[in-house]
């Protein structure tokens, strides 16, 4: 079955599959941590083996919760998040928002992003459609193709789409899109160490570029990657 978080879906003749590179600072930050995508995922695998919702305690107990209340908070985190719906009063009430079948949303293709070079823009405007279920509802994004080997180890391949949300904030071990001396874009992993920035390929052949803060600007962070199959 599919999975919204972190196993793959094919549509409109792409692969889709989500990072593993989230974070939560604040609840109203669409992305995941670790244990919300675990407990997200094991709601999916559970409503779709057993048609109905877990009870708070088969979930405390899988995860090995001391107590009803971290999954209290959890649930509520995704419900924030709008991953899902429940109601406080009935037991196994807990619902998916995201299913099988969404609508498809169409997001422009800026152009080509590789390691150290421009964005080259794409010969005529053009957009792809994807699965609404694998985007948060808020937030503006932008698609890019990957050139390139630098980020294989993230299972970002030459000739794969990324899809970005475009921000200008970026937390440690997030892959953006990043524009060095205001001329050069590059696709990396972003570490902030005191006052320099680290770009880090995903690639051990590759070295990582430390430079001071003041001359990277980001542009955006890569929260799916598409794959064409054949």
């Amino acid at each position: 079955m599919f999975s919204v978080l972190n196993k793959q879906r094919k549509f409109f003749g792409l692969d889709f599959h989500l990072l593993d590179t989230y974070s939560v600072p604040k609840v109203k930050d669409m992305r995941l941590t670790k244990r919300q995508r675990e407990i997200l995922d094991f709601l999916t695998d559970f409503i779709e083996r057993e048609g109905y919702s877990p009870s708070m305690e088969e979930i405390a107990s899988h995860f090995k919760f001391a107590s009803l209340n971290a999954v209290f908070k959890h649930l509520v985190a995704l419900e924030a998040r709008g991953f899902l719906r429940r109601d406080p009063k009935r037991a196994r009430s807990i619902e998916l928002s995201m299913k099988k079948g969404s609508a498809g949303r169409s997001l422009p293709l800026l152009g080509y992003v590789a390691a150290g070079r421009p964005i080259e823009a794409v010969p005529v405007p053009a957009a792809l459609t994807i699965p609404d279920d694998l985007l948060p509802p808020r937030g503006n994004h932008f698609v890019l193709r990957v050139k390139g080997d630098s980020m294989i180890e993230e299972h970002i391949e030459d000739g794969d789409y990324v899809i970005v949300e475009s921000r200008e904030e970026a937390q440690n071990g997030e892959t953006v899109v990043a524009l060095l001396d205001g001329e050069n874009v590059t696709l990396k992993k972003y570490y902030r160490e005191g006052p320099n920035v680290r770009l880090q390929p995903a690639n051990p052949q590759l070295s990582p570029v430390l430079v001071p803060e003041a001359r990277v600007r980001i542009q955006g962070v890569v929260v799916a990657v598409m794959r064409k199959y054949r």
